[in-house]
């Protein structure tokens, strides 16, 4: 009597697909793997193509001088003029909010690095009768002398930044022989238009060298 061969077929064939299942799982785990690590690669590439280019560009900037420091005694704040528009009417000029980045003067994109200017980060702003306290936590202090004050305007980017239009106070300064946009943004942007006010008035009026301009150069 002949034993059919057919469950015994019928196992060998199930065993020999598991088996190439198996085979095929770990053929596509191993393929993922090298995708992973190949874009981990890439990205540790382009990291560091971009270091690379941030610090060649503070060589490029190496003959802007050291950032000014503000004075033992700064004096009092300023206090904001009465305005039926501003919410800081006779209170200090103090801000609390973010720096993002000094660009050239009228030139959103070409930005300066040098000295730890490039440096995004929280900031802490007093305005005195001798210019601009800057502190930050975790990046370089400097002072903006009124002396060197060229205007301060509202606006919507810079280095790089965008955001809502009049939701940055930029600061237009001279520093070495190089004309300066620093961009902040406080955490009230209300109290923006205050400090535009008392900007202007300490630099002596607005100037070319604070009118924006970075919607001609950003449409190219």
């Amino acid at each position: 009597m002949t034993t059919p061969s057919h469950p015994v077929a019928g196992l060998a064939g199930f065993a020999g697909l598991a088996a190439e299942q198996k085979s095929q799982d770990v053929t596509d785990w191993a393929a993922r793997m090298g995708w992973v690590v190949g874009l981990l690669l890439v990205i540790a590439l382009v990291y560091w193509l971009m270091r690379e280019g941030w610090k060649w560009r503070g060589t490029l900037q190496g003959d802007l001088p050291e950032l000014p420091q503000a004075p033992a005694e700064p004096g009092e704040p300023t206090q904001a003029h009465p305005s039926p528009t501003a919410t800081l009417n006779g209170k200090p000029l103090t801000l609390s909010g973010r720096y993002h980045g000094s660009t050239t003067a009228g030139q959103w994109l070409d930005r300066i690095v040098a000295h730890g200017l490039g440096t995004r980060s929280r900031a802490e702003l007093t305005l005195t009768g001798q210019g601009v306290s800057v502190v930050r936590p975790g990046a370089p202090d400097f002072f903006i002398p009124a002396a060197e004050l060229r205007g301060a305007r509202l606006d919507k980017g810079i280095a790089g930044k965008v955001l809502a239009e009049g939701g940055l106070l930029v600061i237009t300064w001279s520093h070495g022989d190089r004309l300066i946009d620093s961009g902040f943004r406080s955490d009230h942007a209300a109290e923006h238009t205050a400090w535009v006010d008392a900007l202007t008035e300490l630099s002596g009026g607005p100037s070319e060298a604070a009118a924006p301009s970075h919607h001609t150069e950003g449409s190219r």
